[in-house]
Order: structure tokens, then sequence, then C-alpha cells
């Protein structure tokens, strides 16, 4: 998270956390004329709704009208994680030990920018990675933003490609 992003959450993870719910997160993207942030709620034991999306921005949208942080116009968005819930934190890594991610950095590391694999540990502030067999030890403040990359077979949601294999492409002769 940037800096902003980081005040913004010193700021409103009480607001949130009153409504008996956790703030994972939060997306700032500054903009000419009309910044964006985005607030990512859980909600402990069960699926987030929109009546705590509801509930979480009007509360949010009086703690900064009050606090009044954001020197520019803003738009508010307050989401649920999703299947490809955004990590954040060593923390959250953690909790998806042994699942796929996909990773974006701040700066380059070894020549990439993007990484794909499987959280393999959490140590000393880094996440280590698997990518194509290969370890890679991030430093969480190297990670610009990092999803998870949900397994939509196991989930239900596609159905298992059969034998594994694509179909050979027709004889064009």
């Amino acid at each position: 998270m940037t800096g902003k992003a980081l005040e913004l959450m010193e700021l409103l993870a009480p607001t949130v956390h009153s409504l008996g719910l956790e703030l994972l997160g939060i997306e700032f993207s500054p903009a000419v004329g009309n910044a964006l942030v985005r607030l990512y709620i859980d909600a402990p034991g069960r699926p987030v709704g929109i009546e705590d999306c509801e509930a979480v921005s009007r509360e949010v949208s009086a703690n900064l009208d009050v606090n009044d942080p954001i020197a520019s116009q803003y738009t508010l968005e307050v989401s649920s994680p999703g299947i490809d819930r955004p990590l954040f934190t060593l923390a959250h890594f953690a909790a998806q030990m042994g699942e796929l991610v996909k990773v974006s950095l701040n700066l380059p590391q070894d020549g990439r920018r993007r990484l794909q694999g499987r959280v393999r540990a959490v140590t000393d502030g880094n996440v280590i990675l698997d990518v194509d067999g290969r370890e890679f030890s991030v430093a969480i403040g190297n990670v610009d933003k990092a999803r998870l990359v949900p397994d939509l077979v196991a989930l239900g949601l596609v159905a298992a490609p059969k034998g594994g294999r694509r179909k050979p492409a027709p004889d064009k002769r």
C-alpha cells in the first residue's frame, strides 16, 4: 500500500471495526480532479453482503468528511475481497500458503515486475514464492499489488478439462 493508503488505513480501520468488520486494505489512486479510494472489507465467519458495504460506505464517508485527509475530490468504493482476494500484508500471504497468487512489484526483481506463483513461506518481511519451479523472495515493501488466483475448477465454477489435453487443430489440407 502507498503512504496515503496506509494513512487512510490507520484512520478508517477503527470505523470499519466498530461495524464488526475487518478492513483488509485500501487502494488509493490519485488522479487529476478525482482520486479513487477503494476499501476491501471482510466479515469474519460469513460472506460480505451489500448491506455491509453500504454501512461501511456511510460511516467512512462521514469520517472522511470530518477529517478531510484527501485534498482533491475522490470517489469512494467499498468492496468484498471476492474470489480473487487482494493480499496486502504478510499475514494475508501466510493465510494463503500453497495457493497461487499474482504479484505486481514496485521495482523490478531479476528483470521481472509481474510474478505468478505459489506461496511457499512468509519470513522476516518477505514472501517466498515458487515461480515456475524457481524460488523468489519478495520484500513485502516491494509488492505493489497482489491477488489470489482462484482455482475455478475446485470452486465448481468451470468444468475440469477432459483428459487434460486440448483438441488438435483441424487439418487444413
